[in-house]
């Protein structure tokens, strides 16, 4: 069996079928004659049969020679793209982000961070994976986005940049008997019915750790996929939910919403940026970390809520 041929060789085996002369193929690739007869013997080495014949001073193919022909042209057109873009990406400003992010990250944190990418990076390609921490894990784990925009994780193969940390809160309607209270009666917390996010989400779990350890189980008559449609419900006094204040910072701000303190214990999460652990980041990478920290400053502000 024969051994894999050398790309060298098929370029120049290329020219010199284009040619037809050792001595023109030797001048345009600024070689000596020998050094392409030598290659072309190898090359017919490698092939196992012969590939060139000599008429007179010229050189034509034979038929195992055309059929390489054929092939070498389109692995060198492929060789050709493959170094085209290589180089493109080698360039200011240009290649290619994947980034997966949370739902409500996708909505409230990362339309400003894309706004200022593309202002330094307008060549770059982007594209956004949303999905729930465990979903963003394995795209990253499976190495298909580069970067993922959520709550914090102990997986070792990955490093988390911490950008902010938030505070769950009590969100009721504006009509609630805790908003008009302006507090909420302990004993009053697992006769509520609750809109929640799904179970298998990681904020769930810390929410039933939290009420667990408070020695409370929560009447979750509702289980939803999406902080919009959660947020229409509570305002219709169907139950309350558990949420960040900056998920709703707008109806927050408006009054249709209002959010309340859990207990005198807090329920934190800490958000960041996950990325293979020891992976070098680019500097189109690096800039939507820094636009992800500026962006993020409201958001630790915005845990704070008077009661």
């Amino acid at each position: 069996m024969q051994g894999p041929i050398d790309s060298r060789r098929l370029q120049q085996f290329c020219v010199l079928a284009r040619t037809g002369s050792f001595t023109q193929t030797a001048r345009e690739l600024h070689l000596t004659q020998s050094g392409i007869s030598h290659s072309m013997k190898a090359l017919e080495h490698e092939a196992g049969c012969r590939l060139l014949d000599r008429l007179g001073k010229k050189v034509v193919l034979t038929q195992a020679g055309e059929q390489l022909l054929h092939h070498s042209k389109k692995i060198m057109q492929e060789m050709n793209a493959a170094r085209e873009t290589l180089g493109h990406l080698g360039k200011w400003g240009k290649g290619r982000l994947r980034i997966g992010a949370s739902t409500t990250a996708c909505q409230h944190i990362i339309p400003p961070v894309l706004r200022e990418f593309k202002e330094s990076f307008p060549e770059h390609s982007i594209s956004i994976e949303p999905g729930d921490t465990p979903d963003l894990l394995d795209a990253l784990l499976h190495q298909r986005i580069d970067l993922a925009l959520s709550l914090a994780s102990n997986e070792p193969q990955l490093d988390f940049h911490q950008l902010f940390t938030d505070e769950l809160h009590f969100v009721v309607a504006s009509l609630h008997p805790w908003a008009k209270a302006g507090q909420v009666a302990r004993a009053e917390i697992p006769r509520q019915n609750y809109i929640l996010y799904k179970k298998r989400s990681v904020t769930f779990r810390l929410i039933e750790e939290y009420f667990r350890r408070e020695k409370m189980v929560l009447n979750t008559v509702i289980e939803l996929g999406s902080m919009e449609a959660t947020k229409e419900l509570v305002k219709l006094g169907i139950g309350v939910s558990i949420l960040a204040p900056w998920v709703a910072q707008k109806e927050i701000a408006e009054g249709s919403l209002v959010a309340l303190p859990l207990g005198r214990r807090k329920l934190q999460r800490r958000w960041g940026i996950l990325h293979w652990r020891g992976k070098r980041l680019n500097l189109a990478e690096e800039t939507f970390i820094g636009l992800c920290e500026s962006a993020s400053v409201p958001l630790s502000h915005s845990a704070e809520v008077k009661p």
